[in-house]
């Protein structure tokens, strides 16, 4: 087993969470599952495991916007699966509650404006995550259109800054 923290359903088509304990834990939020799996890495993932690594986290929980498999975002159904989006978002807020400080990477890319659901889950997560004062962070500068980047789109390089939704 190469992480020992997963949540998924039953047939795996939807994951929810996928990663490594630590006391120190780096929570990413990125846009939709792919292939990574509890005993296989995919280049997304094993990115996320890298940078937690090296800016001092010890752990690091992968979460998405929302949990659906797909290789390409585009292939996504174009309507929501209430089930699915409300069990991710429980599921992140959960994880995000345990942490003493949490700090949150926003990793979902441009492409999070491709379908509305993924908005919608961006603003309901900032929402109900406020209570917990977790700190934001995008690693790299923002997308041309204002967006943090999304992890497979990374240079080892770069620097976490600060998030602001509102930016």
């Amino acid at each position: 087993m190469l992480y020992d923290l997963y949540s998924n359903d039953e047939s795996d088509q939807w994951r929810y969470l996928l990663g490594r304990a630590g006391r120190r834990t780096l929570v990413t939020v990125g846009l939709n599952p792919s292939t990574a799996t509890q005993e296989r890495s995919d280049p997304t993932v094993a990115r996320v495991d890298e940078v937690a690594r090296r800016n001092g986290f010890d752990g690091f929980v992968m979460a998405n916007l929302y949990p659906v498999r797909a290789t390409d975002y585009r292939t996504l159904p174009a309507k929501v699966n209430r089930v699915a989006f409300d069990r991710n978002l429980a599921a992140i807020e959960e994880v995000v509650a345990a942490q003493a400080e949490p700090v949150i990477w926003a990793a979902w890319g441009a492409p999070v404006v491709h379908h509305a659901y993924f908005l919608r889950a961006r603003d309901e997560l900032q929402r109900r995550l406020a209570r917990f004062e977790p700190r934001w962070l995008r690693f790299g500068e923002l997308t041309a259109t204002g967006h943090p980047r999304h992890a497979s789109r990374l240079d080892y390089d770069w620097s976490f800054a600060p998030y602001d939704f509102e930016d």
